[in-house]
């Protein structure tokens, strides 16, 4: 059995999660990574995906827009910019936020600007193809 470390998911609405856990997948700027008990030291940044975190045998999972997760050997906190369950995921949310970014993309004033945005639509694309059935 691994051990276990606490966990908390807050999002600027609620806690979401706080409870010891074995393990958690974050979706890292960098690639995901799974924190268990015991880990280095990190923060870094998220982005939207899904946090799964694994608890008593049983899997949940979070949808992320963003934000930050600071890791320590016995503790592991993601403060999100957004974060509901998958199961409570709003269809309409998600395609306005698309939405939202492609307009990013036509407002960009610059290369650098409108590269980031065409990276979160990406992000935000890949998640909704992910979550959400056809």
């Amino acid at each position: 059995m691994a051990q276990s470390f606490k966990f908390d998911l807050v999002s600027p609405e609620r806690l979401l999660v706080s409870q010891d856990v074995e393990s958690v997948v974050i979706p890292g700027t960098e690639g995901e990574m799974t924190v268990m008990a015991t880990h280095a030291p990190t923060m870094t940044s998220i982005k939207p995906g899904v946090v799964a975190v694994a608890a008593d045998g049983k899997t949940e999972r979070y949808v992320v827009f963003g934000g930050f997760a600071d890791i320590l050997p016995d503790s592991c906190t993601v403060l999100a910019e957004s974060a509901v369950h998958v199961d409570d995921i709003n269809r309409e949310d998600l395609a306005r936020r698309i939405q939202d970014a492609r307009e990013d993309i036509e407002d960009a004033k610059d290369h650098e600007t409108r590269l980031r945005a065409e990276e979160f639509l990406h992000q935000l694309t890949t998640l909704e193809g992910a979550i959400l059935p056809a």
